[in-house]
C-alpha cells in the first residue's frame, strides 16, 4: 500500500535557492503551510486560510500552490500560473502569501514539502493546514503517519465533511494526539503528533462546483 511506504527524502544536490518559497521567514515565526491544487481557488479556501491565521495565532500562511495532485487524474483545468493568479486574489492581507515552491523543487508529495521547509528553515515553528474535505481522504497520502510525525496539523470545518472527517482512518489512528480546540494557539510549538479540528462558521464554496461536471469526475480520485 502506497500510504504504508517510507517516503524518500529530497536529494542533497539541491541549491539553497531552490529552497527559497518567496517570503522572509525569522528563526521563531509560526507559519501555516497550506498545500493545495486550487483549481480554482474560492472564497472557501480564503476562509479555510484565515481560519487557521486567527485561532492559531500565526505570523504567516504560505499558500503552496502544487503543480499536480497524484492522487487526481491529469485534466484540462487551469495551468499553474492562473492558479497562483487565483489564489493570490483569496490570500488576503499581509500575513498570507502564494508561493509555486513544490514546482521549484521538483516536490510531487507533502512529505517532501514538509521536510524542505523544515531543513531550510530550522528554527520556525511549521504548521500544515487543511480543510476538513482533506483530512477524510489523508490516509491516502505517501506518507500520511509520517506527516502527522514531522509536523503539527490545523483540520478547519467544511460543509459536509464533519462527521466523516472525525471518523477518518487518520482521526481514529491519531485519536490520542488530537488537542482540544483551546490549544490552537499553542499548536504550531506542539510536538508532533498533534493535531486540531477547528469548528468554524462554514463557507460553502467549492472548486468541484466551480468547475462544473468535470470537477465532480476529477475529485473522485482524491
Amino acid at each position: 500500500m502506497r500510504a504504508a511506504a517510507r517516503a524518500p527524502r529530497l536529494p542533497p544536490t539541491a541549491g539553497a535557492g531552490a529552497l527559497r518559497p518567496g517570503v522572509l521567514l525569522l528563526r521563531g515565526m509560526r507559519v501555516g503551510l497550506y498545500g493545495g491544487t486550487f483549481d480554482p481557488a474560492h472564497a472557501g479556501h480564503g476562509h479555510v486560510a484565515s481560519t487557521a491565521l486567527r485561532r492559531l495565532r500565526l505570523d504567516r500562511i504560505l499558500w503552496l500552490v502544487s503543480p499536480q495532485n497524484p492522487l487526481k487524474a491529469p485534466h484540462a483545468g487551469q495551468s499553474l500560473g492562473e492558479r497562483l493568479i487565483g489564489a493570490r486574489s483569496h490570500a488576503a492581507g499581509p500575513s498570507m502569501r502564494v508561493s509555486d515552491f513544490e514546482a521549484k523543487i521538483g516536490a510531487r508529495f507533502t512529505l517532501d514539502t514538509v521536510r524542505a521547509f523544515k531543513a531550510r528553515y530550522r528554527g520556525v515553528h511549521f504548521v500544515w493546514i487543511m480543510g476538513a474535505d482533506g483530512l477524510g481522504g489523508f490516509h491516502r497520502w505517501r506518507g500520511w503517519a509520517q506527516i502527522l510525525r514531522e509536523i503539527p496539523i490545523a483540520v478547519v470545518a467544511r460543509p459536509g465533511f464533519g462527521l466523516r472527517s472525525r471518523f477518518s482512518t487518520a482521526a481514529r489512528r491519531f485519536a490520542s494526539a488530537r488537542l482540544p480546540m483551546s490549544a490552537g494557539p499553542r499548536l504550531a510549538v506542539a510536538h508532533p503528533p498533534a493535531w486540531i479540528y477547528l469548528d468554524a462558521p462554514l463557507n460553502f464554496s467549492s472548486s468541484t462546483a466551480l468547475r462544473g461536471p468535470r470537477g465532480a469526475q476529477t475529485d473522485a480520485h482524491r
